[in-house]
């Protein structure tokens, strides 16, 4: 059973490694944005928001972090765990942005019923296809293509290698118990010795 807890570094390695760079996009683009003249107000440059820290650097880290455990872990549920963390920080990407003004709050806004600061993401700069193509890069394209990639990555890391299958199968009939039933994604568990 213990060969089943284990997964080859190279199943999630190369989903990870997109996911840090998606992560590293998502938590530095609107920070740098502004020297291409694509951004969200404020449009300076390296300035800081609580909108920007809790709607971008929160899940673009936790996007990164869960490509990192992706990339490191061997063993199937920490790195299980790194792609469902990925796969949040995607989907807080994609839906933060527009949940943000729904959540109205008279006790931490300046106006009563505005959106509070901390959930705030600022306005797109530039003409009608400049806001649309930044809305899609910096929020939903972004954690749209984040919870895809980190689906997939769970996906491969939910499938029982071929290899693990058959050394669980083989260690079943040494100990001289039987297998109960070997499903396409599991391993057999031994029932009973003969």
């Amino acid at each position: 059973m213990t060969a089943m807890m284990r997964v080859p570094r190279t199943r999630g390695a190369g989903s990870g490694v997109v996911l840090i760079l998606l992560g590293a996009w998502g938590a530095l683009i609107p920070f740098v944005g502004p020297y291409f003249h694509f951004a969200y107000t404020p449009d300076t440059a390296w300035a800081w928001t609580w909108g920007r820290f809790f709607l971008e650097i929160v899940p673009g880290l936790a996007t990164a972090l869960g490509g990192l455990i992706l990339v490191i872990s061997a063993f199937r549920p920490v790195a299980m765990f790194g792609a469902a963390l990925a796969a949040a920080g995607g989907a807080w990407f994609a839906v933060g942005s527009l949940l943000g003004p729904v959540w109205t709050s008279y006790a931490t806004s300046s106006a009563a019923g505005g959106v509070p600061p901390a959930l705030d993401p600022g306005q797109p700069a530039g003409g009608p296809l400049h806001v649309v193509a930044e809305h899609l890069t910096f929020f939903t394209a972004l954690g749209v293509v984040i919870v895809f990639v980190a689906a997939v990555a769970f996906g491969r890391l939910a499938q029982a290698h071929r290899r693990a299958v058959t050394a669980a199968a083989g260690a079943c009939r040494t100990s001289g118990a039987r297998p109960r039933a070997v499903l396409s994604s599991a391993a057999c568990s031994c029932k009973g010795s003969r």
